[in-house]
């Protein structure tokens, strides 16, 4: 089960990064964005680190009160699951 946790981990992160990277680059282009609500969606699933990371690696959603706390508390949620299930 630890192998699939840590499986899930990678790819849901790898996923959340590209979605956030996206959203910047179709943000610049002035394109369809992805809804936020999606964005929230991958970090609760497990993909918070992943979102976090893009979040400032791209300097996106930075300035959203929502987005500030919301998704360290969804990567302090998603340590303490994935903690669980992996012990």
């Amino acid at each position: 089960m630890g192998l699939a946790i840590g499986l899930w981990f990678v790819i849901i992160n790898l996923i959340g990064y590209f979605v956030m990277s996206e959203d910047k680059k179709k943000a610049r282009r002035r394109q369809e964005r992805i809804p936020e609500r999606t964005l929230f969606l991958l970090a609760f699933i497990g993909g918070a680190l992943g979102v976090l990371i893009a979040m400032y690696r791209c300097r996106h959603k930075t300035k959203h009160i929502s987005f500030i706390v919301g998704i360290p508390a969804l990567l302090f949620l998603n340590a303490i699951l994935y903690g669980y299930f992996l012990r």
